[in-house]
């Protein structure tokens, strides 16, 4: 007899910066127990779903959850108790049927997601089967290869990712797709522990930001490019053949009054002059990989630049289009990206996550799956993307145990594929 749900019930733990979020429990009929934490974003595009806060400022400052949790407790758990855990799409059917609104503003993304992963997760220990080939089940494209994605690493932390040092977010390396996921991860941790000595001789402090990228005070944000490329050099790699440069600008962040203002100009740029600093970086650098370098409603400028930018270089969208099928649509029909982030956490349940990486996917988008710079040490995200035949994955530095349970997580991943 097929196991049922038997309880669900969550509770309120902390992330990595030290803020709350949700951790659900999944009690299966079989005495299967399995739980899933929700991950929360620093830098959060206008369009994601609402992730439910309390707004009580005595308790965790404004920041706690208990109200999400409330929904889990007695509206999700009493509806979901009885069904068949199997039955993922079922599940987050309801899920969304219950919440009743268009971005999860009714329950919370932050409920609804801890909830549905939990279920993926406990659903596939009680089938045995390793939780990516559990979701792979829920895929369309059969013929798709179960592979571990190429890792992005974020290893210069600025914007709000280390308060305000640097103008963009995340400087990032990319190994050459060729490379094999191991050799991957020890290329960036030479790299990492390279651009540490690097920062030292130059005199920067090598505290780390949110995402275990050092956060180092620059005069300029390609000064960034430049400590990089020296760290790989001095690492032994070669950028271009080895490892490739990349950026996420997080442009919501220094867009205002319609302009973008960064460190390098003294007024605020047009759209058309932050076009003419992207592709100065770009000529000099050579940039693989290029992320929201414009904010979330510049759909001109999008435009402009898609036109403008190398075929070399990957330009991506995430607050831009936020893991939404209406917002990805748009930036489709538009032809402004060459590919998306996918965060489960910005749509609210597994299933709709999925649906929007088959959207992408048939329009021949590059697929990146990311965590969030408010993470937890739930590893779910690993199996997700290698489940899903992603392309890349952004996980963050090689460093801090929220970050390092990923790409563990994708280091044992590889040693089950070779056995199957």
């Amino acid at each position: 007899m097929a196991a049922k749900i038997k309880k669900i019930s969550a509770r309120e733990i902390l992330d990595c910066r030290g803020l709350p979020t949700i951790e659900s429990m999944v009690q299966l009929s079989d005495g299967i127990v399995a739980s899933a934490s929700c991950p929360s974003g620093t830098s959060v595009g206008t369009y994601e779903a609402v992730e439910l806060r309390d707004h009580d400022a005595k308790h965790f400052l404004g920041k706690g959850v208990l109200k999400a949790i409330e929904n889990i407790n007695t509206i999700i758990a009493p509806k979901l108790t009885g069904m068949d855990p199997q039955k993922q799409p079922d599940i987050d059917k309801l899920l969304i049927e219950l919440d009743g609104t268009q971005n999860k503003g009714h329950l919370g993304a932050n409920a609804t997601l801890a909830v549905s992963m939990a279920v993926c997760r406990a659903a596939a220990a009680s089938a045995l089967l390793p939780l990516f080939l559990h979701i792979r089940q829920f895929i369309k494209r059969e013929n798709l290869p179960a592979k571990i994605p190429t890792p992005i690493f974020n290893i210069i932390n600025g914007g709000l990712h280390a308060g305000g040092n640097l103008d963009f977010q995340e400087f990032i390396i990319v190994p050459a797709s060729s490379i094999s996921y191991v050799n991957a991860i020890q290329m960036a941790v030479a790299i990492y522990f390279s651009l540490a000595d690097v920062l030292k001789q130059n005199g920067y402090a090598t505290l780390v930001g949110n995402e275990g990228g050092f956060g180092p005070n620059l005069t300029k944000n390609s000064e960034a490019f430049e400590l990089i490329t020296r760290a790989v050099t001095n690492a032994n790699y070669r950028i271009g053949y080895d490892v490739f440069l990349g950026l996420d600008a997080a442009a919501n962040s220094f867009h205002k009054n319609n302009a973008y203002t960064i460190k390098e100009s003294p007024k605020g740029l047009s759209g058309d002059e932050i076009i003419k600093v992207y592709d100065e970086l770009n000529k000099i650098y050579n940039i693989l990989y290029l992320e929201d370098p414009l904010s979330e409603d510049d759909w001109d400028t999008w435009v402009k630049l898609a036109k403008v930018v190398s075929p070399k270089t990957l330009l991506i969208g995430d607050d831009l289009t936020v893991t939404n099928p209406y917002r990805l649509q748009m930036a489709i029909d538009k032809q402004a990206i060459s590919g998306i982030i996918i965060k489960p956490n910005q749509i609210g349940t597994v299933i709709e996550a999925l649906a929007v990486i088959e959207v992408a996917r048939e329009a021949n988008l590059k697929i990146i799956i990311s965590h969030r710079s408010g993470e937890t040490n739930d590893d779910f995200i690993a199996d997700f993307a290698v489940a899903a035949s992603a392309d890349y994955v952004k996980f963050g530095a090689p460093a801090r145990g929220e970050r390092v349970a990923k790409y563990n997580r994708l280091l044992a991943i590889e040693n089950q594929l070779k056995s199957i």
